[in-house]
């Protein structure tokens, strides 16, 4: 009989990581969220680059808001292989009930020899996710799965 009689065993696996960005302000931590994904792929130190995309979303609340925004970052680094390294939020506004954001990310064309893959991320997850305001200013965490 295999394994001293076991039919099976759980094996720890770790399908997701997690995450806290900080900010002054909501702005702010809005960009210090992507740099934190960005580094989960790739060491964002070594891309430089001013290849930029503007990036404007609505969606029914901040929360939903910020899993947009890091997901519509990484659609475009899968879709235009562009890795950015440097996040500018211009404006996020509440209107009508809804939220909005405008912001500019920049970077620059993906090349495997040039930027060493750290961790592909599948998808920004609803899962534990927090965005408060704090005394010190604002706090997001985030789960990724990988």
């Amino acid at each position: 009989m295999p394994s001293q009689g076991k039919k099976y065993e759980y094996l720890e696996h770790t399908a997701d990581i997690k995450f806290l960005a900080y900010g002054d302000t909501l702005e702010e931590v809005f960009e210090n969220a992507a740099l934190a994904m960005f580094n989960v792929i790739i060491d964002t130190g070594k891309v430089s680059g001013e290849t930029a995309r503007e990036v404007s979303l609505i969606s029914p609340d901040m929360e939903s808001l910020l899993v947009d925004w890091l997901s519509e970052l990484l659609y475009l680094f899968e879709v235009d292989e562009i890795v950015f390294w440097k996040f500018q939020v211009k404006e996020i506004k509440e209107e009508n009930g809804e939220y909005s954001i405008k912001a500019l990310a920049s970077g620059e064309e993906y090349y495997p020899e040039s930027h060493p893959f750290e961790t592909e991320i599948k998808a920004v997850t609803y899962n534990q996710l927090e965005l408060e305001k704090t005394a010190e200013g604002w706090k997001a965490q985030v789960v990724v799965d990988i």
